[in-house]
């Protein structure tokens, strides 16, 4: 079957589940295998659950099957999964913002997706779901009620970006910036840039296309594609013909600053929930996209200031025991670094860093770590902890830990109190688990 064939079930069948332990009834169960996982081994269970349809790749599961209902073979689960998910992007004329970038592309994304709601009945990507399943996940949620869309797109290979923007076909795009992350699956920094920059490729073939871009990320400048729309913002007041120019007023401990737009108009002071001056890229994008959709100043600076973080990212909590800083969803060079920055800028005491180790570096990983541990060494802070086994033969005064389950054995016999800390690391640490305990 073709996409507009099997486009034809959904619609006759308008619930897609890749989960065979939710089947409901008269859903479609798309067979998804991965590395450790194969859904073809469950088709014949999710029919005799509730779904009307099982789509499978699996020649053998296909032809054993004898039941009453419709089992559809196909080469590729994953192909037919995201065909017929552009297959319902094309049924909504709405402009679609596709959004990436190694870092605070979901900051970036929440604040595009607040502001865009002051005037619009908008759809965006929830959670984490930005990969090649989550995206078309993301795709089904699109119906009549709403008018524009906000899709976040990662990446970790080559090529991820090229098929997440084939699916999702925007009209619009945003790469918050590129650094070193994800280095086993890119290889090098210049691998990074290009992956990125798939989503500037993919604008390129459309007409009317619109790419809001920084323009202080000279990585950035130098892949844009001629002939394609640029809206700019900048933190570079000299720089002209920005559509959004913003400086940081303080960062006590959150984000406040003044924006404006274009180079002659009025200054709008906004104190955010963020913590971080590596947030001011994040607003001014924000920002660039609710001007060029017609959202007014007011509405933007009322979006920004209501926005508060969530999901362990820039979040500032006060415990009854601490204040923390927790930014435990993600971490690479570029990230941690930046993490540091902002906190030894702060302006409180006494300074505690918990850090998780940096994953998916490949053979830049021992080198990346040891950087991390000579810029701790510059740092003020009175006491830093490392999780992680990346750390065991870097030679440094600081306490280290195999693992979050040996670090909440200290804090329970150690207590720290009366301190700010920060919490940071790689989902995979685990260290999001520590705020409760602290």
């Amino acid at each position: 079957m073709n996409s507009k064939e099997l486009y034809a079930i959904y619609q006759q069948h308008p619930v897609i589940t890749t989960d065979s332990r939710d089947c409901p009834e008269g859903s479609i169960f798309i067979a998804l295998k991965g590395e450790s996982f194969d859904g073809n081994q469950f088709a014949t269970q999710a029919l005799d659950k509730g779904c009307a349809v099982a789509i499978v790749s699996d020649e053998q599961v296909y032809s054993n099957y004898h039941g009453d209902k419709q089992m559809i073979l196909v080469p590729d689960t994953l192909q037919a999964y995201k065909d017929m998910a552009r297959e319902h992007r094309r049924r909504f004329d709405i402009p679609v913002i596709g959004i990436t970038g190694t870092n605070g592309k979901t900051t970036t994304k929440e604040l595009v997706r607040a502001v865009l709601a002051e005037r619009y009945d908008e759809m965006a990507t929830e959670g984490n779901f930005n990969n090649d399943v989550g995206v078309p996940k993301t795709l089904f949620r699109l119906s009549v009620m709403h008018e524009i869309a906000v899709i976040e797109m990662g990446a970790s290979h080559p090529g991820d970006i090229k098929t997440l923007a084939e699916t999702a076909e925007p009209t619009c795009g945003l790469i918050t910036n590129v650094g070193k992350a994800h280095l086993q699956g890119f290889g090098s920094l210049e691998g990074v840039i290009h992956t990125k920059g798939e989503l500037y490729d993919n604008l390129a073939t459309r007409p009317d296309s619109v790419i809001f871009v920084n323009a202080d990320n000279e990585h950035l400048m130098k892949i844009l594609p001629q002939g394609v729309k640029t809206e700019r913002y900048t933190q570079d007041l000299s720089k002209a013909g920005a559509n959004v120019y913003g400086q940081i007023i303080a960062c006590d401990p959150f984000l406040r600053l003044r924006w404006r737009c274009g180079e002659g108009g009025d200054w709008h002071e906004v104190t955010t929930h963020l913590i971080g001056s590596y947030n001011l890229d994040n607003v001014l994008a924000a920002a660039t996209v609710g001007l060029h959709f017609d959202i007014t100043a007011e509405q933007i600076c009322h979006a920004l200031e209501n926005y508060v973080p969530s999901n362990n990212r820039s979040q500032l909590t006060q415990t009854a025991h601490n204040h923390l800083i927790v930014d435990a969803y993600n971490a690479n060079p570029t990230s941690m670094a930046a993490a540091l920055d902002n906190f030894s800028l702060m302006e409180v005491s006494p300074k505690m860093a918990i850090l998780g180790e940096m994953r998916e570096l490949g053979s830049s990983s021992r080198e990346e770590h040891q950087r991390m541990v000579d810029k701790l060494a510059t740092c003020p802070f009175d006491e830093v902890w490392l999780v992680g086994d990346e750390f065991n033969d870097i030679d440094c005064p600081y306490r280290k830990f195999h693992d979050v389950e040996q670090v909440k054995a200290a804090i329970a016999e150690s207590r720290p109190e009366g301190r700010y800390i920060l919490i940071k690391g790689s989902n995979g640490n685990r260290l999001f688990q520590l705020p409760e305990l602290l």
